[in-house]
């Protein structure tokens, strides 16, 4: 079947370059800076993942910028000229200005082309908790959803994935303005592995702590085990890794012993997530269950007040 979109993605999903490297699909590469100089984040085709966080452990803090104007406009300019409806699935909103600067650009090139079928989704996503709806996506447009149903798929899709996060520590988010100092300096005086999760606005959320790295591989296998859809007797899960490969294998063994039928698909996090995470990250990321279920009923009641529900 001919597909009926084609789709722009950017390298803050964290896939294997070679699940991305489709015909019709378009990488827009965010940006790292170090101390020789700026580097595109190409899904590890020009750095290895172990050479990158290597890096950061002998003490290099590399920064991070959102993707420029200039990038936007040749992209979605490529996508109108092609003549082809075309969807961009952007990274969280909460997470990083690009977004924004996503629909302004668009917005003025639709003004000069008003012919054109060009849409701007917010995933409310980041990482490898991105991945799995860049992948389903892609998967979904093979099958032959058109630009405007993919827009309704993925803006009720990025409420079913789940995800959690461990990290070594909080710095280099607290470095990045991720999360408060507050935050970061009580996990730091604690001693222990933070445990977090991506909300439904998108937002970088701690959700718990655990006592040293293999009591917290437990509880990420235990966190899908206890949430993933019973009903599905095999289900995908992304075990996402920055430079922890014997920890990986761990979490797929604890996850195996709970659900012999879960499908591993694994990723490395990428020099742009990874230069806020830092080295020894390790997440679990799945299909589950809504989201917004969870939202307090004021919560609730302020996303139907501004029309997000």
């Amino acid at each position: 079947m001919q597909p009926q979109c084609n789709l722009i993605i950017d390298s803050c999903c964290d896939l294997p370059f070679e699940v991305v490297n489709r015909p019709g699909v378009e990488l827009l590469e965010f940006t790292y800076i170090d101390s020789e100089g700026a580097h595109s984040d190409d899904l590890y085709q020009s750095i290895t993942a172990h050479d990158f966080f290597q890096r950061m452990r002998d003490g290099e803090e590399p920064s991070t910028s959102q993707l420029s104007i200039p990038v936007l406009q040749d992209a979605f300019q490529r996508a109108i000229d092609s003549g082809i409806p075309t969807v961009f699935l952007c990274f969280s909103s909460a997470l990083s200005g690009s977004y924004d600067v996503a629909v302004m650009v668009r917005d003025q090139l639709v003004e000069e082309n008003p012919d054109a079928e060009l849409y701007v989704v917010d995933t409310k996503l980041a990482s490898v908790a991105e991945a799995p709806l860049v992948y389903e996506a892609i998967r979904q447009r093979d099958k032959g959803l058109t630009a405007k149903e993919m827009v309704a798929w993925a803006e009720e899709a990025r409420y079913f994935v789940d995800a959690l996060f461990m990290v070594e520590d909080l710095e280099a988010l607290r470095r990045g303005g991720r999360i408060p100092s507050t935050i970061a300096y009580a996990g730091g005086k604690l001693d222990v592995k933070p445990l977090l999760t991506i909300d439904a606005e998108g937002k970088l959320t701690l959700t718990g702590v655990a006592r040293g790295r293999k009591k917290g591989l437990k509880q990420l296998a235990d966190y899908y085990l206890k949430r993933r859809d019973v009903n599905e007797p095999s289900s995908q899960v992304i075990i996402g890794d920055a430079d922890c490969p014997k920890d990986v294998e761990r979490l797929r063994e604890l996850i195996r012993k709970g659900h012999e039928g879960a499908l591993f698909l694994e990723s490395s996090i990428g020099p742009v997530i990874g230069s806020h995470v830092g080295p020894g990250m390790i997440a679990v990321v799945f299909w589950g269950s809504d989201k917004r279920e969870g939202l307090s009923v004021a919560d609730r009641i302020a996303r139907r007040v501004k029309g997000a529900e």
